[in-house]
């Protein structure tokens, strides 16, 4: 599990962060569907949340970006 102070090696972007977690939705309350944690206002920067969990897709594309990509990729001018 990342430390609060680990990064990306890649973009060194925070690895311990809300967007990088299992239990992050932005349609629960407060971005989090663990009940107990503490809110915090920066979601892509380092916390000291204990329920943090690696999510499946840290590090990825989300899918926000996928679909947006498709569309481009769909309506591209040739």
């Amino acid at each position: 599990m990342p430390g609060r102070r680990d990064e990306c090696d890649k973009c060194h972007a925070d690895l311990h962060a809300c967007k990088n977690c299992r239990h992050y939705d932005p349609k629960s309350y407060n971005d989090c569907r663990e009940p107990q944690a503490d809110r915090v206002q920066e979601k892509d920067r380092s916390n000291f949340c204990d329920f943090f969990e690696v999510g499946q897709g840290a590090g990825g594309v989300s899918e926000r970006d996928k679909l947006r990509a498709a569309a481009e990729a769909l309506f591209k001018k040739k």
